[in-house]
């Protein structure tokens, strides 16, 4: 059966990879410890959990929701005001997504043609090139440098590529790089797409999960961000309500009015138990968001801390759910997982999966609860790799 040409630029993820790579070595090991893939491993509140059993128990909550309900745009708004002071119009600049991806992968299909550029943080998440190639549009990769805080250089790209530019794509805190921005950067950012007439599509999805005080700026929050671009958010990974599906985009009413029309041929909205329990808990969920942010921030530091102590130093991420880790000298980053697999049975995943600028790095994610991220260390202590890699450095 013939496929789309356009499927050629798709492929296995990395996550089906290592799977079958681990399957292949599963007698190495009595214990895996899987700290590849980026899904909470911890529970949403319980009034979230009870508000999703109480509606889901109306006999009127079946039907289609359409555009979304009224409820949960203006939760999004309410939400935005009171942890960011940034006012939106409830009608107007917020609509849902069916989660992040769903809104990441489709923006492209709305407002670039084949012959644009959209512009990709590079290391960055695979959803976006996802949504260049549905598009058929030509990438553009901003290498993230540890140099220039892991931001984009926008004075890098050529006025060739900025001019045939129809979107930019920023992820801060990010995934798999946990860097924040700067208001600076963002009024860059601001000047820039005006320059350039491009939409900013700014990807907030762990805008709650944040250390040490540091808490992340929004890009709605800049002036002038509003009349350029969006912002993409769902509740998977502030809430722990990743299969749920729900999220929203909100900022310039333009844009969103030109999605809420193409998503219209595409579903008929979110599940109305999951959109109210949505509402909830953005309207009362600072409490759980600070509890996540404690569990995760010891998490770090476990980690972090534990592999400093056999040799292994990496950055201590201000946000996020990843450790971003530079490797040691003579590995690969997929012979470096491929040896943390074969030597430790701990399974991270590769920073080449995530772009040329990801080369050099592993992801580690903060999805296993604190004893087991010190196991993992101890595991990696007892494997000897580190210890003969410390003596090779000497």
């Amino acid at each position: 059966m013939k496929k789309a040409k356009r499927m050629n630029a798709f492929s296995a993820s990395i996550f089906a990879e290592l799977a079958a790579y681990r399957r292949e070595r599963r007698h190495l090991h009595d214990e895996w410890i899987d700290l590849s893939v980026g899904s909470p491993d911890l529970p949403p509140a319980p009034f979230v959990r009870e508000a999703i059993a109480r509606y889901a128990n109306e006999p009127n909550a079946y039907g289609y929701t359409l555009k979304g309900i009224r409820e949960f745009h203006e939760a999004v708004a309410d939400y935005y005001r009171t942890a960011h002071g940034v006012v939106l119009d409830p009608e107007t600049e917020v609509t849902y997504v069916m989660g992040s991806q769903d809104g990441l992968v489709h923006l492209p299909m709305v407002f670039a043609d084949p012959e644009d550029v959209i512009l990709l943080p590079d290391p960055g998440y695979p959803a976006y090139a996802a949504g260049v190639a549905m598009a058929e549009a030509e990438p553009y990769f901003m290498p993230l440098r540890k140099e220039n805080g892991f931001l984009p250089d926008l004075a890098a790209i050529p006025e060739s590529v900025a001019k045939r530019a129809a979107i930019l794509f920023l992820n801060f805190p990010g995934n798999p790089v946990p860097a924040l921005a700067t208001e600076s950067f963002y009024r860059e950012v601001v000047e820039f797409a005006k320059r350039y007439d491009i939409l900013v599509v700014s990807d907030f999805a762990y805008g709650e999960l944040y250390y040490d005080g540091n808490k992340p700026v929004s890009f709605l929050s800049v002036p002038g961000a509003k009349d350029v671009g969006v912002e993409i958010n769902s509740l998977s990974k502030s809430y722990n309500m990743a299969g749920c599906r729900v999220g929203y985009l909100c900022g310039n009413a333009e844009v969103i009015r030109a999605f809420a029309e193409f998503k219209s041929n595409l579903d008929y909205g979110i599940f109305l138990p999951l959109q109210k329990a949505a509402a909830e808990v953005l309207r009362h969920g600072a409490g759980f968001c600070a509890q996540s942010r404690a569990i995760y921030q010891a998490r770090r530091d476990a980690l972090v801390g534990g592999l400093a102590d056999i040799g292994w130093v990496v950055d201590c991420p201000p946000a996020g759910m990843f450790v971003w880790a530079k490797i040691p000298d003579g590995f690969t980053s997929l012979s470096f997982t491929k040896a943390l697999i074969d030597q430790a049975g701990v399974v991270v995943t590769p920073g080449h999966a995530f772009g040329p600028s990801g080369e050099g790095y592993v992801r580690i994610a903060l999805v296993q609860p604190e004893e087991v991220l010190r196991r993992a260390v101890e595991k990696l202590r007892t494997s000897g790799l580190f210890e003969r890699i410390v003596t090779d450095q000497r």
